[in-house]
């Protein structure tokens, strides 16, 4: 997975700048209906629960630097730095996979370490 074009990684690549920019509209507008998102959270299904998560994720972010995209037609991978609210620095990967030209799938991987200590210390309301 060496190509520098491709249809993953031109979704990939909108993908990651829309996250830095929380523009979740994007986000949803280049996935398909049936989006698959795994991360340390679960799996969600679905555009409405991937906006939401995407959402919930914009709602954290302080900054995000995209430190590598790399791709081919069927899949790419994302590594993006993210400094949010909860925890000051995380190194997130993404693995991307395409469906019918939409952004398929995504497993988001991360050590959710920092998160869970952080929900730790928060008072439920």
């Amino acid at each position: 997975m060496t190509n520098t074009n491709g249809t993953a990684l031109e979704i990939a690549r909108t993908y990651v700048e829309a996250m830095a920019n929380k523009d979740v509209d994007t986000i949803v507008s280049i996935s398909a209906d049936d989006v698959v998102c795994t991360s340390p959270l679960g799996q969600t299904t679905g555009v409405e629960r991937f906006r939401a998560f995407q959402d919930g994720f914009a709602k954290m972010i302080t900054n995000l630097v995209t430190l590598a995209v790399y791709g081919d037609d069927e899949q790419a991978i994302v590594v993006y730095d993210v400094e949010t609210h909860p925890v000051p620095h995380a190194v997130v990967a993404e693995l991307i996979k395409v469906k019918d030209g939409k952004l398929g799938s995504t497993h988001v991987i991360y050590d959710a370490t920092p998160f869970a200590a952080y929900a730790a210390t928060v008072q439920p309301h």
